[in-house]
């Protein structure tokens, strides 16, 4: 291993010339807390199950999941349940499982908000080498219904209020699903239904008393065996089943472990985590997996993002994991607050900000750079998310760098960055507390794996230039099994044992990695959802009174804006027809106009059953169309993404504006 000019990466191979048609590779390049090595596997630890069984054994007395009381319709105080009294419902969630003749290999499907259940029925799949599927709707319409046919889906466990949506999926789905469970209450007319179709539902009680007076032994689980399928979204439309194994999970934890302990914020078991984040998602899963490996305590939130802050004052969590969209509001609510506060307080906060920001900007770590202003000033931020917070971890799409650099001032906690995908197990790259050069990067590598960049010819990308860029690639044992039923998706971004991420990366001088791209046509908004853009281009291309269509989001906002080239005979004529005067030019300016196709984009979406993330907010009407001439489409009338962005950008920023303006 090599040290590197980079602080935080060590060298583990050279960079690779093109070669046969293959283009360049730059340095693989591994964590600097990985320099000895990855860590170790843990004796006894070879599954998902050993991770639970392991730490009832340490800690039966601890908290470990807790939700909040309802008396008289009002919300207390979190009541917890032990690690031992978790263990003892998942052993008769799983002796029910096999009462009913679930066995090894199985799938269990997962649907609803997060909430001990979900945890419960969760490590009962893994006690008894079940694949947990977890179920989400916001895939798009049919997307339960073809997750529980792709995976064969035989039970499903499901949130109360979620059990209509569920029965929706029948009869088509009734070919494997046969076993429905509430998490809560069932209604006896939800039961004539399901039984008409040949399946059967429990309420939650019910359920558990199917294994009572049974025992059955556990299955051997090995490292390789695939514990969860998670769907994510797919460029064609149909949402691909990333499979992960045993090793991916428990080398994520270790990894992650070691990070903690090299920057002196190891996890102990008197940590709390607030989960709220969907335990569908890859994301939270891994962190709830580490809480429970620690013997910390978990507890949900009541499921209403406008009651969230209220939930974290009443748990009051020590790590804060978020995606940028909710940071982005506590961001707006500090602002408006200061902004509000009249002239004192705002000169008081300003100066406050700028005293701890530029100390900061020395070296001091945040704890350390103006402890009179955290005392005085920002005492009141760290109350409002419970008091305790020390790690806030954003993930799932970029965080704005005003908002990441405004919350490592304000939070009185450390504010980090985090990168990965489900096919790379969550967490692959993290930026470092106190490390405020890396703001607005995802940081270096975990501990777990490595990394390269690799050219990108076509669009410009060098991973071999003086600031390296490229796609970027991990290798490890964090990496996914395959996608369920595709060998030929799996072989597209699988080669060589490098898993391809399709985003484009620059490494910084500190060695941490910015996303600068995308090499494909797919983005996420700011909530963590991925557009499949050609894919929604092609269903709003059926309006008939428009040309062409260009669908614009990235990843700051929440929403969707297009630029249109409407067709010129139709615009002509409805204008006619509807007392609307002006030549082509003009009418393309109308607001009117614009107003009315906006309508028909959105009836095509309703149609199509597309979800409110993919409905077009605003549009900008084009006379002429994309050419040639102004380099916005190929020869062969490919639209040239980038190009279109540039010429069109003032005009988006301003879609942007209005849409993102507070309604009077």
């Amino acid at each position: 291993m090599a040290v590197t000019k980079y602080k935080y990466l060590i060298e583990v191979e050279k960079a690779k010339e093109a070669k046969d048609g293959r283009p360049s590779l730059g340095p693989v390049y591994r964590s600097l807390f990985a320099k000895d090595g990855f860590p170790p596997p843990i004796a006894g630890m070879d599954s998902c199950w050993d991770v639970f069984r392991m730490s009832v054994e340490k800690n039966p007395g601890n908290p470990m999941l807790g939700r909040r009381e309802i008396v008289d319709g009002k919300a207390g105080k979190y009541v917890w349940l032990t690690y031992k009294e978790v263990y003892d419902i998942v052993v008769k969630v799983g002796n029910s499982m096999r009462t009913l003749g679930l066995a090894e290999g199985d799938k269990c499907g997962i649907f609803g908000a997060n909430c001990p259940e979900w945890i419960m029925s969760m490590e009962a799949c893994n006690a008894h080498a079940l694949y947990c599927v977890p179920l989400y709707d916001t895939l798009g319409a049919g997307a339960v219904e073809f997750i529980i046919c792709h995976a064969e889906v035989s039970l499903a466990f499901v949130e109360e209020k979620k059990i209509s949506e569920l029965l929706k999926t029948l009869p088509n789905a009734s070919k494997y699903l046969k076993t429905l469970v509430s998490f809560g209450k069932v209604t006896p007319e939800q039961k004539e239904l399901v039984k008409k179709h040949g399946s059967v539902i429990y309420s939650w009680n019910e359920f558990l008393q199917l294994g009572d007076n049974k025992d059955f032994v556990l299955p051997v689980k090995k490292k390789s065996d695939i514990c969860t399928i998670m769907y994510t979204s797919g460029t064609t439309g149909d949402p691909k089943g990333v499979l992960i194994s045993n090793e991916s999970i428990i080398t994520l934890l270790a990894g992650v472990k070691r990070l903690l302990e090299s920057v002196n914020e190891e996890l102990d078991e008197n940590d709390v985590y607030l989960s709220f984040l969907p335990l569908a998602h890859i994301f939270d899963r891994v962190i709830e997996e580490l809480f429970i490996w620690t013997g910390a305590s978990i507890g949900f939130w009541r499921g209403d993002v406008k009651l969230l802050i209220e939930d974290i004052g009443e748990l009051k969590p020590t790590i804060f994991c978020a995606v940028p969209r909710v940071l982005d509001r506590i961001y707006s609510g500090l602002t408006q607050k200061i902004s509000s506060g009249g002239i004192i307080k705002k000169t008081l906060f300003n100066f406050a900000y700028s005293h701890k920001y530029n100390n900061m900007k020395k070296g001091h770590a945040h704890g350390a750079a103006s402890p009179i202003s955290d005392k005085i000033v920002f005492s009141k931020v760290k109350q409002g998310l419970g008091g305790r917070v020390r790690l806030i971890l954003s993930g799932a799409a970029p965080l704005s760098t005003h908002v990441e650099s405004y919350l490592r001032v304000v939070a009185c906690a450390h504010v980090l960055q985090g990168y990965g995908l489900t096919e790379t197990c969550a967490g692959t790259f993290v930026s470092l507390p106190n490390e405020l050069s890396m703001l607005g990067t995802v940081g270096p590598p975990v501990p777990n794996v490595d990394v390269c960049l690799e050219s990108v010819p076509e669009m410009g990308y060098d991973a071999l230039s003086g600031t390296p860029r490229g796609e970027v690639c991990v290798r490890g044992k964090t990496l996914f099994s395959g996608y369920y039923k595709r060998e030929d998706l799996t072989k597209e971004v699988m080669i060589d044992g490098w898993f391809h991420t399709g985003d484009i990366g620059e490494w910084q001088e500190d060695g941490s990695l910015k996303i600068i791209d995308r090499k494909k046509n797919i983005f996420k908004l700011s909530q963590g959802e991925y557009v499949a853009v050609e894919n929604l281009e092609n269903i709003y291309g059926l309006v008939s009174d428009i040309d062409a269509i260009w669908v614009y989001g990235n990843s700051f906002e929440s929403c969707l804006v297009a630029i249109v080239n409407p067709n010129k005979q139709a615009i002509e004529s409805w204008a006619q027809q509807n007392d609307v005067s002006g030549d082509f030019s003009s009418l393309c300016e109308n607001t009117k106009v614009k107003e009315y196709l906006l309508g028909e984009l959105n009836k095509i979406a309703k149609e199509k059953k597309l979800k409110g993330f993919e409905v077009i907010k605003a549009v900008h009407l084009d006379p002429e169309p994309f050419d040639m001439e102004r380099d916005l489409i190929t020869p062969t009338y490919k639209k040239k993404r980038p190009q279109l962005l540039k010429y069109y950008k003032g005009v988006i920023d301003d879609m942007y504006k209005s849409v993102n303006q507070p309604k009077a």
